[in-house]
Formats: C-alpha cells, structure tokens, sequence
C-alpha cells in the first residue's frame, strides 16, 4: 500500500508542474530560512556572550559588595599588623618579656578589629606558633605549639615565606586548632629577612555563605587562585584544601572541571589576559561536563584571586520564548508559497495547459490557427513557436546524434590517446590497466611492466631543438609497437618516459622482451628531417607485478629499477628486486 502511494506521488510530481513549483517554492523559504535560522541563532549567540560578559562584570562587582570588601579590610589590617614596630621588635627578640609584653598586645588589640576576632602569629626563630580565637581561650597558653620543618601540615609557613613580602590567601584546616578558614598570611620581615607570619581567619562556611552561594538557577560562582586551585564554591567537595602545600598536579583546579585540553587552554588564556588588565572582565564558551557553558572570568587585584562563574545559558535563557516567533515565521511561509502557486496557476499553467494541448493536436497532424488566443506575452510566443519547432526538432534530431557520437569518438581519443605519438596516454593506460590485471588474475597469469627512458633526452631537445626531440620521441613510439607482443600494451607515460604492460609472462620473458626492445631502439639510427642521423639508447626499468599491487605501487616499483638503471650507466635493464637497494638493490641485466 505505501509503495503504491510513493509511486502515485512520484508519478504525480513528473506530472504536475504546480505541485513541483509548490516545492520548489518551499524549498526557497526553506533554503532563505536556514541561513537566517543560523544567522539569528550567530546573534542570539553573540548578544548572550556580550550579556554573559556584562553578567561577569557585575557579579564580580557584586561579590565584592556581598563580603569581598571585608576580607579586603582583613587583608589591609593583618598587613597593617604585620609593619607593626612592637610585633617586628618581639619577632626580632623572642626571649624579651617587655618586648613579648608590647607585641602580645599589640597582637589582642588587632584581635578585636578582626572581623573572626582570631589572631595567629608563627615566629620563624623558634618556630613557636601563637594562636587566640573569638573566645579569648588560650591567652596565657601561648604559644600553642612549634612549627616542624618536617611535618607536611606545618609546610604552608615555608611556603609562605619564600614567596617574600606581603600577604597570600590560602583555604586550610588546620589539624592543631581543629578549624578551617579562609587564612591571611602576611610575611614580616625587616631589612631583606623573613622574621615570620601573621595573619588571621575567616569561617569557609560564613564566607561562601556570603560571597559565594547564589540562588539564582543556572549560576554557579567560584573563586580561584593564580594557579586555578578552587578556593571558595557552594560545594564543599571541589575545594583544593591545603593548596598552599599541595603539588600542582595534586590540585583540585577549576581546570579539570572542563573538558577538553582546547577549552582549558582558553580558560588559562582568559585568567592571564584578565589579570594583565585591570578592571577587564571576559566570557567565553566552554563544555563542562558534555554540556555548553558560558564561562565568565574577572580578577580581584587585591586579593590575587581570580572569581569564576560558569552559567547554563539555557538556564539563564528560556530558548522556548522564541518558539511562538518561529511558529508565526513558518505559517506565513507557507501561506505565502500557496498564495504564489495559486498566481502561477492562473498566469502560467493553466495558459501552458492550452499551449500542451495544441501541440497534442498538432502531433495528430492538426495544426491550430491560435494557441494562446492572440497574446502576445512570453508564453503566447512560445505556445506560437511549438508548431514551428515540432517539424525542425524532428529533422535536426537525427543530424545531432551523428554529430554527438562524432563529437564522443573525438574527447575519447583526446582524454585516451597521446596526440603526438597515437598511442594511449597516462590516463588511458591507466584504465586499461585494471581491466587487464583482473583478466590476468582470474586465468592465474601474471603481469610485466616495463618503464623506459630514452637516455639523454634533455641533451637533445636543449642541443638539437624540442622539432627534433619530438621526432624522436614519435619514432620511439613507432618501434616500441613493433616489438611488443600482439595483447601487450604500450604508452607513453609522460616527457620521454614510455610505460609497457606485458600479459602473461615471466621474469625471463620480461627481461627477453625489454632485451628487444633495447635492440630495437639502439640497432638503427633515427633518421632526422635535414638527412642527419642520431643514435639513441634507453634505459628500462623492469617489474613482475603481484597479484595484489595495484598500477601506482607496480609503477613506483619499475620506476625504482629505471632509476638504478641510470645510475648503473644507462642504456641497459634492471628488474626490481625488493631485498636489495633502499627498497632492494637492483639486479642489472
């Protein structure tokens, strides 16, 4: 049944221009409809990265409003604390109890201006560590307990120290004191020498409540450090703790979130281009996790930290809002296109229907005085013209198919046969090769191929002129047809190469025939157009072709042999050998 309706369509639309200029007229709308679907689509793109990047800018503005500006205000009083002269006096001189006395107070006094009302201080002499929270628990207990250079949690404080002066921000817990902050770490030091680290805290918990978390649905926002390690971000899971300490390949990075190496490529290209401008915000296109994110990028001078926010535009963008649009576009396309059939039908088809009719009547020998009653429009002279036409079509019909057979034989011996020599060219050698190789193949005979070169041609042509190097070249040709065998094939290949393909034959018969060939060319001078007399040689290069080798792997083989041929001295035969020179030395016969 569904064959049947396919066949009565098809015969219908063979039959039917109205129905086939309905498609056709389709088919445009459609054709104008996809570059426009991609063009809007390239806009929509286009106009989300600008949003995105503006989204960026403003997020980035905004975080620092949400809490930013205090942990800037952390970082500016821990600094402050670390240029204090009483704390740089008891770092420099441990063991004085007024010098303790006066930083130890210094230290309390800070404490209450900090936003976590905490304080930690390590001295690098004696690797004494000094701790007091909110709680004020451990005045009196100072210190809290000694660095170790060999303990791997104590390493954030070497680390530290040898990125010199001012203050890095790290996402640590630290196992003595059982907590973990955001911590400030800022070096003292004096006169080109470290003498410590103090800082402070901030709760990871109350920070990326503050900064970080955000209830708007397709947003997620992170902040990062130089090296791309995840600092702060709503999950917990993806934070890189102790990244002060960690090996880069350790890291848990914002890196490995995307992912292709070209997309990481472009987000490390985005955190430096960002930090060598200030104020520069970028958004580009990424793929986390099979799915198309927009990824938008600023940098936090202040901090040296970099805030991330990766955004599900189709999240952000309901793309169904544009449905009703294009619901709109395709229903007037397609009144259009009918209201464009139905004009046509009535100023063409059905006038092209009368002039059908007429050139009925006029092959049952009844010619109408009037096709298309007197107008004088395009189709009225052409409906005009059919009676006209039918009897020239009919006697110009015969002249045209002997003049395009003619015309056939003619590009056949232009594409197949050299004009010079009338013998198969490259090209018709190389069709006549397949069909000769599966005939061979299939009564179990094998092919011989012979490549040769007329040895110092170039002498000729430059010395004699290219009239008389064309003489040769054709006499060549002559006598390599009257030594082939009847069956073999003979070309020429290109220049003054010549190509034979020898049916049915062996490594002896290969080497006896190419031995008369070369008797052939040799034995008698050519006789030029002035009486002059010249005497040619060749070399030949020789090769029993396997069953599975096609022409350019038979031919490169010949062509090594005639190359080893010139070399050997020319005017002799060499047949490739596949365990000799380069690809086999050749063996000269």
């Amino acid at each position: 049944m569904l064959d049947s309706r396919l066949r009565s369509f098809r015969v219908g639309l063979a039959r039917s221009l109205r129905l086939r200029v309905l498609l056709l007229v389709l088919a445009a709308f459609v054709a104008v409809a996809i570059p426009a679907a991609l063009s809007f689509n390239w806009l929509v793109n286009s106009t989300i990265v600008k949003l995105g990047t503006l989204f960026a800018e403003k997020q980035v503005l905004y975080d620092r409003s949400r809490g930013l500006e205090a942990l800037m205000r952390e970082v500016a009083l821990a600094e402050t604390l670390s240029r204090s002269p009483a704390v740089l006096a008891w770092t420099a001189d441990e063991d004085d109890p007024e010098k303790r006395a006066r930083g130890v107070a210094e230290l309390e006094h800070f404490r209450l201006a900090f936003r976590d009302r905490s304080y930690f201080l390590a001295i690098g002499g004696s690797g004494n560590y000094y701790f007091n929270d909110r709680q004020d628990e451990f005045d009196g207990t100072q210190p809290r307990y000694r660095l170790d250079p060999g303990n791997p949690r104590d390493g954030w404080y070497y680390k530290t120290a040898a990125l010199g002066d001012g203050c890095q921000l790290n996402v640590d817990h630290d196992d003595n004191l059982r907590v973990t902050k955001v911590w400030i770490n800022c070096v003292i030091g004096e006169a080109g020498r470290t003498l410590g680290i103090l800082g402070t805290g901030i709760d990871l918990t109350a920070f990326i409540h503050e900064v970080v978390n955000s209830d708007q649905a397709g947003i997620e926002t992170m902040f990062v450090d130089r090296f791309g390690a995840v600092q702060a971000v709503r999950d917990a899971s993806k934070i890189d703790f102790h990244s002060l300490t960690k090996e880069a390949g350790k890291k848990k990075t914002v890196f490995q979130m995307v992912d292709s190496d070209d997309d990481r490529a472009s987000l490390a290209e985005m955190l430096r281009s960002v930090s060598e401008r200030d104020g520069k915000v970028e958004a580009r296109f990424v793929q986390v996790a099979g799915q198309r994110m927009l990824v938008g990028v600023g940098y936090l001078d202040q901090l040296g930290w970099y805030n991330v926010t990766f955004m599900d535009v189709d999240k952000i963008i309901d793309r169904s809002l544009f449905v009703p649009i294009g619901l709109l576009l395709a229903l007037v396309m397609v009144v259009a296109a009918g209201l464009m059939t139905l004009l046509f039908k009535r100023a063409v088809l059905d006038r092209l229907g009368k002039a059908e009719a007429a050139l009925a009547q006029v092959e049952a020998g009844d010619f109408p005085t009037e096709v298309d009653e007197g107008r004088k429009d395009e189709i009225g002279r052409l409906a005009n013209a059919l009676t006209r036409m039918a009897a020239s079509v009919r006697d110009n019909t015969a002249t045209l198919e002997a003049a395009v057979q003619e015309r056939t034989e003619q590009l056949r011996q232009i594409a197949y046969l050299d004009p010079m020599t009338g013998i198969l060219n490259r090209r018709g050698f190389a069709e006549a090769f397949g069909p000769r190789a599966a005939e061979c193949a299939a009564q179990q005979m094998r092919l011989g191929l012979l490549l040769l070169d007329v040895d110092r041609f170039k002498a000729i042509n430059d010395g004699r002129g290219h009239s008389i190097g064309d003489a040769v070249i054709c006499e060549v040709a002559k006598r390599l047809t009257a030594v082939v065998r009847k069956g073999d094939l003979c070309a020429r290949w290109g220049g003054d190469e010549f190509v034979v393909l020898v049916a049915d034959c062996t490594a002896e018969t290969l080497a006896e025939l190419s031995a008369r060939i070369m008797e052939a060319l040799r034995a008698q001078p050519v006789v030029l157009s002035d009486g002059a007399k010249l005497r040619i040689t060749t070399s030949i290069g020789g090769h029993l072709v396997g069953g599975d080798e096609n022409l350019d792997t038979a031919a490169h083989k010949a062509d090594v042999a005639l190359y080893a041929a010139k070399r050997a001295g020319r005017n002799r035969t060499v047949m490739y050998d596949a365990e000799a020179h380069g690809e086999g030395t050749s063996r000269v016969a």
